[in-house]
């Protein structure tokens, strides 16, 4: 498939879903701090994949995908202590994670393309 637009691009379609999910579970939190830092990195995965395409420099790319991928890793953190403090179920959590996990490993492979 042909990308001619950054909505084309699996990972950011994944990261998009993933951002959804993560403001459902978190929807009911009174824990504002953790609810507003994982939302924020979950949106950031797409919102830097979509400035990595719109920027056309290799250079540009590579630095909004290792941003993003960040991001991702962040999220993947911080499911770990929502797992731990109950903040979700074992189900959510493993849903979650999965994602971010196909996001990173969609982002490598594009960052190594870029190479």
């Amino acid at each position: 498939m042909k990308i001619t637009q950054f909505e084309d691009i699996e990972s950011w379609k994944i990261a998009q879903n993933l951002a959804r999910d993560i403001y459902a579970v978190c929807e009911n939190f009174r824990d504002y701090g953790f609810r507003d830092q994982i939302t924020r990195a979950t949106v950031s995965i797409s919102n830097n994949i979509a400035e990595w395409y719109e920027r056309q420099s290799n250079n540009e790319f590579r630095k909004f995908l290792y941003i993003a991928k960040g991001s991702s890793a962040e999220v993947r953190s911080m499911l770990y202590i929502a797992k731990d403090l109950w903040y979700c179920t074992h189900e959510e959590f493993e849903r979650l994670y999965s994602q971010t996990v196909s996001i990173s490993k969609l982002l490598s492979r594009l960052i190594t393309s870029l190479w």
